[in-house]
C-alpha cells in the first residue's frame, strides 16, 4: 500500500504503490484516481484506507484536478468538491494537511522546509515540467517564507528516460527548455526523462537535498503505468508537516 515514506524533522513524504485497496481490475487493487473510470465507491474507500495507514485524517488530505500546466494553489484547509481548482501544484503553511498529488507515469512531486513549516505538492509529467511546475511550487513555497537551500524534495515513481519513448521532434522540442530530459530507449530511439528534467530544475532553484525514486512505472508491475495499460489506476504521492511544530 505504501510504496515508500521519509520523514525529514517533522515534515513527512509518501508514496503508494498499486496494492492493498479494493478496486476491481483494471485498477486493482489500490486505485486513488477518481476520474479514471474506477467505482467512486471503490476510490473513497481506497483514499481512506491510505491515509489511515498513513495516520491521517482522509477529510484533511487536499487533491487537484490535474491538468498538466504550471499553476499552483495556496490552501488552508480541504475545499469543498465543487471548488477542486484546475492547477498542478499546491503548497500549504498548514500543520496536519496533507497535500495529495496523482500519477501513472508522471512525476509526484513533494517539497518541504520544515523550519519554515511549508509543504508542496506538484504534478510534473512532461507537458508540466516544460511549462514549468516545479518552479512555480518553489517560487510559491519562497512567498510563504521557504529557504530553497532548505526545502527536501523527494520524487516517487514514475516512467524513466529508458521507457519514455517520442518522436525525434518531440524529444528536441523538450529540450530546448530542459536539455536534461534529453534521452534514449533502451532500445535506442528517441525519449525524454522527466525526472532528470524536474531534478534539473530544483538543482538550478538551489535546492539539494533531493531524492528520486528508482522505480520505472512501466517497468514494474507493483505501479500503475498509463503508458503501459492505458486504462489503469492513480497512484499518489501525500506531503504534510507534523501537527504539533517540533
Amino acid at each position: 500500500m505504501i510504496g515508500k515514506y521519509f520523514d525529514a524533522n517533522g515534515a513527512h513524504f509518501a508514496f503508494t504503490d498499486r496494492w492493498g485497496g479494493v478496486s476491481a481490475v483494471p485498477y486493482e487493487e489500490l486505485n486513488l484516481g477518481g476520474a479514471v473510470g474506477d467505482d467512486p465507491e471503490a476510490v473513497r474507500t481506497n483514499r481512506a484506507l491510505a491515509a489511515g495507514a498513513l495516520g491521517l485524517d482522509p477529510a484533511r488530505v487536499v487533491w487537484m484536478n490535474q491538468v498538466h500546466g504550471a499553476d499552483v494553489a495556496e490552501v488552508a484547509g480541504p475545499w469543498t468538491d465543487e471548488a477542486v481548482p484546475a492547477v498542478d501544484g499546491l503548497v500549504t503553511a498548514a500543520r496536519g494537511l496533507a497535500l495529495a498529488v496523482l500519477t501513472a507515469d508522471c512525476v509526484p512531486v513533494l517539497l518541504a522546509d520544515p523550519v519554515a513549516g511549508i509543504v508542496s505538492a506538484a504534478h510534473a509529467g512532461r507537458p508540466g515540467m516544460i511549462a514549468g511546475v516545479v518552479p512555480a511550487a518553489v517560487e510559491a513555497m519562497i512567498g510563504l517564507g521557504a529557504d530553497p537551500a532548505r526545502i527536501v524534495a523527494r520524487t516517487g515513481p514514475a516512467v524513466c528516460g529508458r521507457c519514455y519513448e517520442v518522436p525525434e521532434e518531440m524529444r528536441a522540442e523538450v529540450a530546448k527548455t530542459e536539455p536534461a530530459a534529453w534521452a534514449e530507449t533502451s532500445w535506442g530511439t528517441p525519449a525524454v526523462d522527466v525526472v532528470a528534467g524536474v531534478h534539473a530544475q530544483l538543482e538550478r532553484l538551489g535546492v539539494t537535498d533531493r531524492q528520486a525514486s528508482e522505480v520505472c512505472t512501466r517497468e514494474s508491475g507493483d505501479h500503475y503505468s498509463y503508458r503501459r495499460d492505458r486504462t489503469t489506476g492513480r497512484l499518489a504521492g501525500y506531503v504534510w508537516l507534523t501537527q504539533e511544530e517540533t
